[in-house]
């Protein structure tokens, strides 16, 4: 755009060199080990961060918040408590009009899910005692200003640090996948963590996988809630890659949207079932928590739908068929209608896997999103217990 050009290349009309006048590209060898350099500081800095984040992981092993994962039947409660989970993120992944994610972009972002859930857990838990110095509001507040944005932003962290950066995200509906992806992802481990951590307290009674079991039931309806919020913001990600120019508001709405959901859920949770069951005793407390969490997870689930569809919609008119327009007239080459020679084709749905070459990579800095910048937010449990480094 011309108002962010500098004046003097603005104004002038081509002929004359202005390179490291007011224009820039890479011409001496000292040009070139600039930008080696400023590549390897990007990469050790993801590794860095990806590497903190293991060690978080570890840590919880040895301090035990993760010891009986390795138990059998921890491990398949776990696996049960995130199919609703999955079930959702299968079907965004499903509505994706365009050509299909390459499975090693999925299983990379739903392991860095994975694995920046444990900021979240370090900054939650630092912040907690804080606001439960804060009467009456206090949880409220420490859901809104820490919890949701953190984990929020952790979650889309996963998404900015591997799959935005590849050519295969190349329409903005990818970022709602990989976004659901890693929703998945820190779902997973936050319910291998409460599951867990209520096995080994239950460990000294007669039924300890009773507990954990039923633990598992209620992290069923948990899990669908993270993989919704950070569809959301995924979307606006994806969004922020093809409007640079706007693009570190974009990502901060999106984040705001789904850290508000987020944070709404977390603070209505254990208030609402406990108000449906006072003024209707008949109402048990469990089915009054499981009514909640469907109505209000639908009621966003299918805001998202609605988004993905219009998106589909717009897919189907624009880019997906060629219109009788677009036709070469008999006898005339492709140029001769001014008709790029790919611009017909039509994308291929529901293939694992795309064309490397489809879109050219982003820079690391057309985001304007640094990789410290977050954190991400957490759902809500009806049991407050502190044991767990989430606060839902």
């Amino acid at each position: 755009m011309d108002e962010q050009r500098d004046p003097v290349a603005r104004s002038a009309d081509g002929s004359t060199d202005l390179y490291e006048v007011s224009t820039w590209e890479q011409r001496s060898r000292f040009d070139r080990f600039s930008t080696r350099v400023y590549a390897a500081i990007v990469r050790t800095t993801h590794t860095v961060v990806v590497l903190l984040a293991l060690l978080i992981l570890v840590a919880q092993f040895a301090l035990g918040g993760l010891a009986a994962i390795t138990d059998p039947w921890i491990g398949a409660f776990v696996l049960l408590s995130v199919v609703p989970a999955f079930g959702i993120a299968a079907y965004i992944w499903y509505a994706d009009v365009t050509s299909s994610e390459p499975l090693s972009l999925l299983v990379g972002t739903f392991l860095l899910g994975i694995l920046f859930a444990g900021f979240a857990a370090v900054l939650n838990s630092l912040a907690q005692p804080l606001f439960q110095s804060v009467p009456l509001v206090g949880m409220v507040l420490f859901f809104y200003v820490v919890v949701a944005p953190v984990e929020e932003t952790v979650k889309m962290l996963a998404v900015r640090l591997y799959p935005f950066r590849r050519p295969q995200f190349d329409a903005v509906v990818d970022g709602a996948v990989y976004g659901a992806v890693a929703g998945l992802g820190f779902a997973t481990i936050e319910n291998a963590i409460y599951i867990s951590q209520e096995f080994l307290a239950s460990s000294t009674t007669p039924q300890p996988f009773v507990a954990a079991g039923r633990t598992a039931v209620f992290r069923l309806f948990a899990g669908p809630g993270h993989v919704i919020y950070s569809a959301f913001a995924g979307y606006y990600l994806g969004l922020a890659k093809f409007n640079e120019e706007n693009a570190g508001p974009i990502v901060v709405k999106g984040l705001l949207i789904a850290a508000l959901i987020h944070a709404t859920y977390n603070s209505l949770v254990g208030v609402v079932p406990a108000v449906v069951t006072g003024l209707f005793p008949s109402i048990p407390a469990t089915a009054a928590f499981v009514g909640f969490v469907l109505v209000y997870d639908g009621i966003f689930g299918y805001l998202l739908y609605r988004k993905i569809a219009r998106y589909r919609s717009a897919y189907e008119e624009f880019a997906a068929a060629p219109t009788a327009d677009a036709a070469p007239a008999a006898g005339l080459d492709d140029s001769a209608v001014g008709l790029e020679a790919d611009s017909g084709a039509e994308s291929d749905d529901f293939v694992v896997g795309r064309d490397a070459d489809s879109e050219t990579e982003s820079d690391d800095s057309a985001l304007g999103l640094d990789a410290d910048s977050g954190t991400g937010s957490d759902d809500a449990d009806t049991d407050d217990d502190s044991r767990s480094r989430f606060d839902d």
